[in-house]
């Protein structure tokens, strides 16, 4: 049947088009008639779709991209916000706008045609990007999450050092590059129905089952894995910070502190909310297809993947949004950066925000801590050094603050 074949072309290319970690490979390929004549391209759509889906691409990459950028700016240009999490937010915006520019508008392109323009090279380096920089997105929330579960929950314990951060998003790259691998050793150009088609050929070692195999490890270490861990991590993280009444210090900049890490928290949590939503149609509609390969004979099946394909990019745009929505900082670095724009003002108050903390400000913020359990054991270094003299009160501890510690590390974190 000719539905069945073009629905075959779907599955093996729009795959390919999107994150090829899913692609349903060579064992869905078409049977291609004998004949050499080219025939007509089935996934040719009708000019007014093809314009939405280009407004709605075009304002998806811009965004992603001119976003993005202007975080890593953020970061990068102004040493108050050089921490430890906004390191990690710096890997997850390299991540989203790369994947913007490399991948999504060239995908876009594919899905709409199904016919391959690029060449073989970068047909191999397409198949291999976009799980690389998937990998590399959620893992970083995912080390954002572990941060933060060690700076409240054990605030005393030494934090990650710049090098060790460093370290860390090095591994997830490497990590991220061998589990695309595959990708890259068995993607080939071949031509179909007239049209060149970028594909995976998977191996028969497993009796067909190769891409089945792999795509189910790909959502759970892409997805599942990622997110239950950091559903634990922020649960617990929750439970510490809004889990009642913290005794001890009341002091007015120990409050300004725990507000300021529970908007961190907060913010961390829409973000990974967000990835949850964007990604989850996607991997369902590919799993599914591993028991209902029926799904792709539907007659509107080409509109439904474009639509998950949006939405699961469009997590490479949001993440800008949520910052400079929830968090103060990031908004001021906004307008900071979009200052030319004639809407756009920046108070006083807001142009020094994102300046270095005083060296005074940041040994008086080494005097306290956030943890609820030892919040009655710190005292203020006043205390401390007017108690070398005299023995200390019986019940009281005079805890040092450690290096890297989250009494002083923590003391910087964006609010």
């Amino acid at each position: 049947m000719k539905n069945n074949s073009v629905l075959t072309c779907l599955t093996e290319e729009s795959v390919c088009g999107n994150l090829s970690v899913l692609n349903n490979g060579s064992q869905l390929s078409p049977v291609v008639p004998n004949s050499t004549a080219a025939l007509p391209n089935p996934f040719v759509q009708p000019p007014w779709q093809v314009a939405l889906w280009s407004i709605a691409f075009t304002v998806l990459v811009t965004v992603a991209i001119s976003g993005n950028l202007v975080v890593i700016w953020i970061v990068l240009a102004h040493r108050r916000m050089r921490t430890v999490t906004n390191y990690f937010l710096v890997n997850l915006a390299v991540a989203d706008a790369s994947m913007a520019a490399l991948n999504t508008s060239i995908n876009f392109v594919y899905a709409m045609h199904n016919e391959w323009y690029f060449g073989a090279g970068y047909c191999r380096f397409h198949n291999l990007f976009p799980v690389t920089a998937v990998f590399a997105s959620i893992y970083s929330m995912t080390a954002i999450a572990v941060d933060r579960y060690m700076a409240i929950r054990h605030p005393l314990k030494p934090r990650l050092s710049a090098q060790n951060t460093r370290g860390v998003v090095a591994g997830i790259w490497l990590l991220a590059l061998c589990l695309a691998l595959p990708l890259c050793v068995f993607s080939h150009v071949t031509q179909g129905q007239g049209r060149i088609i970028c594909s995976i050929k998977w191996p028969d070692t497993m009796s067909g089952n190769s891409q089945l195999v792999y795509q189910f490890v790909i959502a759970i270490l892409l997805y599942v894995l990622p997110l239950t861990v950091m559903a634990v991590t922020y649960t617990m993280v929750g439970i510490t910070l809004w889990g009642g009444q913290i005794p001890g210090d009341s002091s007015e900049h120990f409050r300004q502190q725990l507000q300021a890490k529970r908007k961190v928290v907060k913010m961390m949590i829409v973000v990974v909310i967000t990835f949850a939503i964007c990604w989850l149609p996607f991997h369902v509609y590919f799993l599914l297809y591993g028991f209902v390969k029926e799904i792709y004979k539907w007659r509107y099946i080409q509109q439904a993947y474009l639509s998950m394909f949006w939405l699961s990019q469009s997590f490479t745009m949001y993440n800008p949004i949520i910052y400079c929505c929830l968090n103060n900082r990031f908004r001021t670095g906004f307008k900071r950066a979009f200052r030319w724009c004639p809407l756009v003002r920046i108070s006083t108050d807001e142009a020094m925000e994102l300046h270095s903390v005083p060296r005074q400000t940041r040994h008086s913020m080494a005097r306290y801590s956030v943890s609820r359990a030892d919040t009655s054991l710190i005292t203020t270094l006043e205390h401390n050094s007017s108690d070398e003299k005299a023995a200390p009160s019986k019940g009281r501890a005079i805890l040092p603050v450690l290096p890297g510690s989250s009494a002083n590390g923590d003391a910087r974190e964006f609010s």
